[in-house]
């Protein structure tokens, strides 16, 4: 899906992670030799197609085969061809293939395959949409659909009857030519209950079970009127193949799929030779990816081979190596804020070796903070909650230990036009908070200072991954001075997640993504709360909420849909699910200039959490570039390039 924005509708949560690509250990002519060897075992690795390009010479042009494009226009079928100068949002034609992409991430996922229990994780939405393909996708600028696995679709009268033309030449990695079956066995696995993801059921219990039309034909009906309903079914449901899937059951799929992944039709393809459980993966270009030559398929997916090293919860050392050439990409986020903002004399920076880039576009901020599980003491009370999130002194923070570089989050929706300005501002206020906790019963202090409730003290025990705790302490005691013993237990982020999960948490720090098409029901929809394994981790509920959201879906005017969230929004932070954190001024990254990258360095929509997705996609590996970087560093001479922060505002100012 390279050639589309990703347009999840389940919001997948951000790890702290830190992005780095690099040479490693073995320098530069190992990993040239390592692009060759990459390239050469491709060839060998996995089975080429069984059948050529092109529909089955059985099946008749208005069912889908050989010759439809003819007829599609009269059949009210749609597609979408790119002008010349919508090309340029496809790829650029500069794009090369070859070269080893290396990643580090801060931990293993707890399953690799894209659906079902524990694969709510950044890793696995972004392998997603690599190995995988939906129906359609969405443009990189518009956000209007195109063409991906179906060619061309219809939309019925009635707004809820879609039909899709899969492409004939659509293949899966092992050969097989991808079918209207597969699309209906997809959506089938994902409606099972025991995948034990009930947010899948949630949006793809919006529809009745899809038709196979024919060989190339589907059709499916939406069950009520909803504007997303063609991008739910059609740009967020990748698919699966049936002669792999179609058997099994859900809890036998989250079996058999823990450590591998069903074929898929995408650019990549997970080997199993290529998981070391706990400690790496990696994903390997297909040369015979069947969109390859499509033109908005050419330029993108242009590194032969992406590897990812688990190093858990150290990004100062991911820093380091990345200083040193070990690395050649590295994302700032706020625990490496300081890096960004004082560490500006080193050899490769100074030489011009590296860039540094702040990327302004318009994606969603996402939402970070404490979030509060409200379905038990203390946090059932808002009054609580409300004190707690008075307690947060984000303006300190933001100026000692984040110099600046972040403003306070005010809203669900930030950087978007959903955004409500209308939304309560909430700064440090400690009288406040005094009278809220004195509202709510904790009105006397112990020998040792913390507050007592019916003979009880004030404790709270939070779980908490240790990078995060220069960010915390200044918090517990803030917390400490109000009376509130918050007790940190560090814990590995797979554990925390499946706490949160599990809703065997009273306080977690979250940090999800946003949506350039809000979805908050798979967050907000009260009968989510009470049920484990979706987003919905506070235990919100709200009627007015269920309300909106019921409306938001049936509302095909944008400006009422901006209307509605707006709404939700402000009843969410009046509801104090959670205290606020901060948002970035921008996307901060350095890279080691050895790679060709486009005019606009991201895309439109690129989020921090999902700045690889663009980087993998979009960019490539710049022989000339890396040959004249390889030469200043072994001659110690500086490259002309630009010094300083290089501030990017394509997408600003368009």
């Amino acid at each position: 899906m390279r050639n589309s924005v990703k347009m999840a509708v389940i919001a997948c949560a951000a790890a702290t992670f830190t992005l780095t690509i690099g040479c490693g250990d073995k320098g530069k002519d190992a990993d040239l030799q390592d692009s060759r060897n990459v390239s050469a075992t491709t060839n060998n690795t996995w089975k080429k197609f069984d059948t050529p390009p092109g529909a089955d010479k059985s099946v008749p042009a208005e069912m889908g085969g050989e010759g439809f494009e003819n007829i599609a226009a009269a059949q009210g079928f749609v597609t979408y061809q790119p002008s010349e100068g919508d090309l340029q949002f496809f790829g650029d034609p500069r794009a090369k293939t070859g070269g080893v992409f290396r990643a580090t991430t801060p931990r293993f996922p707890l399953a690799l395959r894209t659906i079902g229990q524990n694969s709510n994780y950044t890793e696995n939405s972004m392998m997603e949409g690599m190995v995988y393909e939906t129906l359609l996708g969405t443009h990189p600028v518009t956000l209007e659909f195109v063409p991906s696995l179906a060619s061309h679709w219809k939309i019925g009268d009635d707004k809820k009857t879609f039909t899709f033309r899969i492409d004939p030449n659509a293949r899966f990695s092992d050969g097989k030519p991808v079918t209207a079956e597969d699309v209906v066995a997809s959506w089938r696995l994902r409606m099972d209950e025991s995948i034990l993801e009930p947010s899948q059921q949630l949006v793809y219990g919006k529809f009745e079970e899809p038709k196979a039309l024919s060989k190339y034909l589907l059709e499916v009906k939406a069950k009520t009127l909803n504007f997303r309903n063609l991008l739910y079914f059609a740009a967020n449901l990748y698919v699966f193949p049936s002669h792999e899937i179609g058997n099994l059951t859900g809890k036998e799929f989250i079996d058999q799929y823990q450590f591998k992944m069903p074929a898929g039709s995408g650019e990549y393809i997970l080997l199993p030779g290529d998981v070391t459980k706990g400690q790496a993966y990696a994903l390997t270009r297909r040369d015979d990816y069947w969109r390859k030559d499509y033109p908005t398929s050419k330029y993108t997916g242009n590194f032969d081979k992406i590897k990812f090293e688990v190093v858990r919860d150290n990004p100062e050392l991911e820093y380091e190596k990345f200083k040193k050439g070990e690395q050649d990409f590295f994302r700032f986020s706020s625990v490496t804020t300081e890096k960004w903002v004082n560490d500006t004399t080193y050899p490769a920076l100074k030489n011009g070796w590296v860039t540094k880039y702040r990327v302004l576009n318009n994606a969603p901020m996402g939402n970070s903070g404490y979030a509060f599980n409200m379905r038990k003491p203390p946090f059932n009370d808002i009054r609580v909650r409300k004190a707690f999130a008075y307690l947060h002194n984000r303006e300190s923070i933001i100026s000692q230990l984040l110099f600046n570089e972040y403003t306070p989050q005010d809203s669900y929706y930030s950087n978007t036009d959903y955004e409500n300005p209308n939304n309560i501002k909430v700064r440090y206020n400690p009288q406040l908070a005094a009278q809220l906790l004195a509202e709510a019963g904790w009105k006397t202090k112990n020998a040792n200072g913390i507050l007592v409730k019916d003979g009880k003290p004030f404790v709270i025990e939070m779980g908490l991954n240790k990078v995060l705790e220069r960010f915390v302490t200044p918090y517990q005691q803030e917390l400490k001075k109000a009376g509130i013993d918050l007790q940190i237990k560090f814990q590995d982020p797979n554990t925390l997640f499946t706490n949160a999960m599990e809703r065997n948490f009273t306080m977690y720090w979250i940090n999800w993504t946003g949506l350039v098409i809000p979805n908050p029901e798979t967050s907000l929809k009260s009968s989510l709360a009470d049920q484990k394994d979706n987003n919905n981790i506070e235990g919100f509920k709200n009627a007015r909420v269920d309300q909106l959201l019921d409306i938001y879906d049936s509302t095909f005017t944008r400006s009422k849909q901006v209307e509605i969230i707006k709404e939700i929004d402000k009843i969410q932070t009046e509801t104090f699910m959670t205290a606020a954190a901060w948002n970035p001024r921008g996307i901060r990254f350095a890279v080691w200039n050895k790679f060709g990258v486009p005019e606009n360095v991201l895309g439109k929509f690129t989020q921090l959490g999902d700045l690889e997705n663009y980087v993998i996609g979009y960019w490539w590996h710049d022989e000339e570039k890396a040959q004249a970087l390889e030469n200043a560093r072994k001659n110690n001479t500086p490259l002309n390039n630009p010094r300083g922060i290089q501030e990017n505002k394509f997408w600003k100012n368009r």
